[in-house]
């Protein structure tokens, strides 16, 4: 823009009659009934807000996440992820109350919502839906024994999770077929196997695997194929898990385990595939998440499997 002599610089000044945003919240509970990839306002007090992370695209660049559980009247929680600067900015130590217009409903581990580009999110918006949810909130709704339509990261217990006792993860030959195959079980630590706890890793961020050594000062990474000159060293726990019907040894648990008594329980997250290293073939069972046991949540899915044995 050119200022000429003549060009002339006027105040704007806001105007009163500016609508508001207009906005159809849909309740948390009935998002369950909603058709996946639909486009949702939501509305819903934070609950608890997770730190930000970083993940890599499709396209290699970086950006921003957090995941929200927001809560409402129903008493339902679902999960909403916010991106690059709004996940970043956002402050849920006051749990304040997110508006969301124009999210994106998915199924990913249940009901969850994500806000896109062309979203508006909104926190403590000056919405009545959002002086109504304050005062439920702050007035006893924050004790309610809530209820998330999202698989929660503490708890691991999904309707959409893939349960598996061990004995059923071989007599089912998972890990067989040309993808891996992912399950949850629950299961007590029996033993913990120390020795040969470190290996030479890709030296990259986002790669683990172990490299090979050229003899020649170079080391060769075959998921990256790429060759570093320098390596990184990875921990690696070899642990021996047990439920009623087998046991399992399963590989790459997290640190944590190794800090953990034996003999202790917890939700496992497993991938499980087929691998053949010098010529001799093997079921490969990888940890890929280790999370306490919410014994309330675990005993729901329990009785709910009775219940339906049972009809």
């Amino acid at each position: 823009m050119t200022l000429q002599a003549y060009s002339s610089i006027v105040p704007c000044d806001d105007s009163q009659g500016v609508p508001a945003v207009n906005c159809d919240f849909v309740p948390i509970a009935e998002l369950e009934n909603r058709d996946t990839d639909t486009i949702v306002d939501v509305i819903g007090v934070c609950k608890s807000a997770d730190d930000v992370s970083r993940i890599t695209t499709k396209t290699s660049r970086e950006v921003s996440k957090r995941a929200l559980q927001l809560i409402d009247t129903t008493g339902k929680v679902v999960t909403l992820t916010l991106w690059r600067e709004e996940a970043e900015k956002f402050d849920g130590s006051v749990n304040p109350v997110v508006a969301v217009k124009g999210a994106r409903l998915s199924d990913f581990g249940g009901r969850s919502v994500s806000a896109l580009f062309s979203s508006t999110v909104m926190v403590n918006p000056d919405l009545p839906e959002a002086f109504s949810l304050r005062a439920w909130y702050d007035q006893g709704g924050y004790a309610l024994d809530s209820q998330s339509l999202t698989e929660t990261r503490s708890a691991g217990i999904g309707a959409k999770t893939n349960w598996k006792m061990l004995s059923e993860v071989k007599n089912e030959h998972l890990g067989h077929g040309e993808k891996a195959d992912y399950f949850s079980c629950l299961a007590t630590v029996l033993y913990t196997r120390k020795e040969n706890c470190l290996y030479q890793a890709c030296p990259t961020e986002d790669c683990n695997k172990k490299v090979i050594d050229q003899q020649n000062g170079m080391y060769r990474c075959e998921k990256c194929s790429r060759e570093y000159p320098n390596f990184k060293y990875q921990l690696i726990l070899h642990a021996n898990l047990a439920d009623f019907g087998d046991n399992q040894w399963d590989e790459n648990a997290f640190d944590e385990v190794f800090q953990k008594a034996n003999f202790t329980t917890h939700i496992f997250r497993n991938r499980v595939k087929l691998e053949t290293y010098n010529d001799e073939s093997r079921v490969k069972v990888t940890v890929m998440e280790v999370q306490p046991v919410d014994h309330r949540e675990f005993s729901r899915r329990l009785l709910s499997n009775i219940r339906r044995l049972s009809s």
